[in-house]
C-alpha cells in the first residue's frame, strides 16, 4: 500500500481510468462539454450575475487576495470562462483577462457582460475555442500569464490536462473541482428507487489532484468548503432536472426510470413545487510556480 500512495505513475494511471471521476462520467454520459449548457445559458448567466452570485465569486477572489495575489495589472488566462462570472470581476481589478469559453452561447453572454467592466480598463480578450484544442506554442501561452484561473472547468479532468493548464503559468495556478459527490436533495431521494441502495462518495478529482500535486514537488495552498442553495422548482421541471442528472449515474432516463422518477416526485410533492437543496463540497487550490514561499502580509 505505501508503495503505491507514493507511486506517481500509479495514481496518475488510476485518475485516467477511474470509471467515477468526472470527465469519465462525461464521456459515459455522451455529454459533450461544449455543449452542455446550451439549454441553459441564460439561467447560468442570470445566476452568475445575481447578487449571490456576485458574492460567491467575491469570496473565491478574496481568498485569493488573501493569499497575495495582486490582480492589478496581472495578466490572467480564464479557462472555461462561461459567461465571464469571474473574467469580468479580475478586469474590474485592473488585471489583463484573456477568456477561453468555445461554448457559442456562454461566449456570446460573456462578450455582452464585458460592458459591466468601467471604462477605462482593460478589455477582455476573448478566445472562442476549446482550451484542450488549442496550440499552445502556437499562441505563444507557454508560462505566458501571471494567473491560470481553472474554476470547475471540463478541460481539467487528468494529470496530463492539469500540466496542460500550469505550463501557461508564470506565478500562479488556480483549480476548483467538485470535493466528492455532488448534492442535490431530490436526487438523492430518488437514487434509491432506482439503485437499491444510499449514495456515497466513490471518487474525487480534487484528491487526486492534491495528491498529484504533493507527489510532483508544488508548492500549494487548498481549502474544501461546503456550499448550499435552494432552489424552488415545479414538479414537472424538478422531474427533467433529476432526468438530466442520472446521466451522470449511468442511469437511462427514458422508459420505466422516468416513470418510476415521475411517479414518486408527483406523489410526494402534491402541492406542485419541490424545494431542492443542491450543492456539495469545493476544493479549491492555489499553486505558486514563482514565490513558493508561505505568503505574509508583512
Amino acid at each position: 500500500m505505501s508503495q503505491d500512495l507514493f507511486n506517481v505513475q500509479v495514481w496518475e494511471q488510476a485518475w485516467k481510468e477511474d470509471a467515477r471521476a468526472h470527465g469519465n462520467l462525461m464521456k459515459q454520459a455522451g455529454i459533450d462539454p461544449t455543449h452542455s449548457f446550451d439549454h441553459k445559458a441564460e439561467s447560468f448567466n442570470a445566476e452568475v450575475f445575481s447578487e449571490g452570485g456576485r458574492q460567491r465569486a467575491e469570496r473565491i477572489i478574496g481568498w485569493l487576495e488573501g493569499q497575495g495575489v495582486n490582480f492589478d495589472g496581472l495578466s490572467v488566462l480564464d479557462v472555461g470562462a462561461a459567461s465571464g462570472g469571474f473574467s469580468v470581476p479580475f478586469a474590474e481589478r485592473g488585471a489583463e483577462v484573456t477568456a477561453v469559453e468555445p461554448n457559442t452561447l456562454l461566449a456570446g453572454l460573456l462578450e455582452a457582460n464585458t460592458s459591466r467592466v468601467s471604462p477605462g480598463k482593460a478589455e477582455i480578450e476573448l478566445v472562442r475555442e476549446a482550451f484542450e484544442n488549442i496550440d499552445l506554442s502556437d499562441k505563444g501561452w507557454e508560462q505566458a500569464f501571471d494567473l491560470v484561473f481553472v474554476s470547475m472547468c471540463p478541460a481539467v479532468y487528468d494529470w496530463e490536462s492539469v500540466k496542460r493548464v500550469l505550463s501557461c503559468a508564470s506565478q500562479y495556478c488556480y483549480i476548483s473541482f467538485a470535493a466528492g459527490a455532488r448534492q442535490h436533495s431530490l436526487l438523492n431521494e430518488v437514487l434509491p428507487l432506482l439503485t437499491g441502495k444510499e449514495t456515497k462518495v466513490e471518487s474525487s478529482d480534487m484528491a487526486y489532484l492534491l495528491h498529484l500535486l504533493y507527489l510532483n514537488d508544488y508548492a500549494y495552498e487548498s481549502i474544501v468548503t461546503k456550499e448550499m442553495k435552494s432552489t424552488e422548482l415545479t414538479v414537472d421541471v424538478a422531474i427533467e432536472e433529476v432526468l438530466e442528472l442520472l446521466n451522470h449515474h449511468r442511469l437511462a432516463a427514458g422508459g420505466s426510470t422516468r416513470q418510476i422518477v415521475t411517479d414518486y416526485v408527483r406523489a410526494a410533492y402534491p402541492e406542485g413545487t419541490v424545494a431542492v437543496q443542491q450543492g456539495g463540497r469545493f476544493g479549491k487550490v492555489l499553486i505558486r510556480l514563482r514565490d513558493q514561499n508561505m505568503y505574509s502580509r508583512v
